[in-house]
């Protein structure tokens, strides 16, 4: 089991930035995806980006490529999400989620993510 915990969230206007963090612990070592989500009010859960844990490599959806940026320290079993140019649009509560790898499925499947944080709002205001 792996329990996840994020922070950092918050109220920023328009183009301002906001860094999340998600401490990992428990079995970290089977995790093979980390990955961020979010969800608006009204609107289905959506895959924001992922990483490797082990390896690196990420991978964004295409409305917050050049502006959002997923690194990791895995000494500190943490992921972060450094959110820059931020957008009203971008407002939703964020989910940082991993799991052992799923054969057949890519890092935006949610079959990859067994393991879900309670989520973190994150507000932009215009």
């Amino acid at each position: 089991q792996v329990q996840l915990v994020e922070s950092g969230g918050g109220l920023v206007q328009a183009g301002g930035s906001l860094r999340l963090s998600c401490a990992a612990s428990g079995r970290t070592f089977s995790t093979y995806y980390m990955g961020w989500f979010r969800q608006a009010p009204g609107k289905e859960r959506e895959f924001v980006g992922a990483t490797r844990w082990s390896i690196g490599g990420t991978d964004y959806t295409d409305s917050v490529k050049g502006r959002f940026t997923i690194s990791r320290d895995n000494a500190k079993n943490t992921v972060y999400l450094q959110m820059n140019s931020l957008k009203p649009e971008d407002t939703a509560v964020y989910y940082c989620a991993g799991g052992p790898f799923v054969a057949g499925d890519g890092p935006r499947s949610l079959r990859q993510y067994a393991y879900w944080g309670q989520g973190t709002q994150v507000t932009v205001s215009s």
